[in-house]
């Protein structure tokens, strides 16, 4: 059973669908649930003649109304095991103790998967594969209530980690709150560029503001929520982008002077690319930096990219990540193609035979 059918939880039934799971689904809004029945994520609850309980509801709802409809679920009966998908986890458990629901059949959780896009007709059912779940059971947690949601987890294509509410918090004030805001912050900057400016715009800048795409009120609930991680991570972001602002400041008044310290926009840039040598590649393992990257140039049509791949397939050789380069006002873009360095040449050559500009090196 989910309760909720935006993004998330009409993904996480998608997902469960695949592996032909009897889902039931509900949602106050009826638009919203009908179109996730429509698009085969399961059969309304209000329709299902269902007399036991669910093995497992799945809770898709903000952060503030989880504790009340987790009671409420579980005064009805609804299910032998809950979970959440909430991005925050203490305030979500300081308030369901609160309203004394069972927190022996309640393992919060939380798919670190989603879009800047909402809704259930933005969901997909691959969209937590290969991604980390976070479990963060109470001491109160019975362990078959733990393993039922490991199972969802799993089903969903996700890696569950267990850890405390407190821990997550930070966690993902580090990696997924506060990057959102700066996300948020770099976007802003452009509605003071003309056009001109962007015009110019590249992939650089729509990697860096894509989060920024989000529902402003959705995470305006989720900042509130995590609010001292999150500010004591912004804090820190700000102290380090003052230092730069500084070091440039100063560097622009003295230019002549060889005295004048560029070290803090030294230091912050080889940080950040130190720190992104950190971030999980795929399969959650460390990032491979010795990737190659091969460039391809592709038609802008329906189905290039697919037979792009198609033409990797048959050479033989696994395509690790990919990027797209579009091509303002040109009917082409680039695929930039990451392979294993031992994969380049014979790739470039297949390619190359099936009729496609291949350009390694460039």
């Amino acid at each position: 059973m989910v309760i909720g059918a935006g993004l998330i939880g009409t993904s996480i039934a998608l997902a469960l669908r695949a592996h032909e799971v009897d889902v039931t689904l509900t949602d106050p809004d009826p638009a919203s649930l009908r179109l996730a029945c429509d698009l085969g994520a399961g059969r309304p609850l209000e329709e299902a003649a269902q007399v036991a309980p669910a093995d497992l509801a799945v809770i898709a709802a903000p952060p503030a109304i989880i504790p009340r409809v987790l009671r409420d679920a579980q005064d009805r009966g609804l299910a032998q095991v809950y979970t959440d998908v909430a991005s925050v986890k203490v305030s979500v458990l300081r308030e369901a103790q609160r309203l004394g629901c069972d927190m022996a059949t309640f393992v919060p959780g939380h798919p670190m998967g989603g879009r800047e896009k909402h809704g259930p007709g933005a969901a997909r059912a691959d969209l937590f594969l290969g991604r980390s779940w976070a479990l963060c059971p109470t001491g109160k947690a019975d362990p078959v209530s733990v393993a039922v949601v490991t199972e969802l987890a799993r089903l969903c294509g996700a890696d569950p980690l267990v850890l405390d509410g407190a821990a997550h918090d930070q966690a993902v004030a580090l990696v997924s709150h506060a990057p959102h805001v700066a996300s948020s912050a770099v976007a802003a900057r452009l509605l003071g560029g003309d056009q001109v400016a962007l015009t110019l715009a590249g992939q650089g800048v729509r990697d860096v503001t894509r989060v920024a795409g989000g529902d402003p009120g959705m995470w305006e609930e989720i900042l509130t929520h995590n609010a001292a991680p999150v500010a004591r991570v912004l804090a820190e972001m700000a102290a380090d982008l003052a230092a730069t602002a500084e070091a440039l400041r100063t560097h622009t008044a003295h230019s002549n002077e060889a005295t004048v310290s560029l070290e803090p926009v030294r230091d912050l840039l080889e940080r950040g690319r130190s720190g992104h040598g950190r971030i999980p590649g795929k399969h959650g393992t460390v990032r491979r930096p010795e990737y190659a990257v091969i460039p391809v140039v592709i038609p802008d049509e329906p189905g290039a990219l697919g037979r792009l791949f198609a033409a990797a397939a048959t050479a033989g050789v696994n395509i690790e990540d990919v990027r797209i380069e579009h091509s303002p006002g040109l009917p082409l873009g680039v695929a930039e193609l990451y392979v294993l360095p031992e994969a380049v040449n014979s790739l470039a050559e297949a390619l190359t035979d099936d009729g496609w500009s291949v350009h390694p090196g460039a």
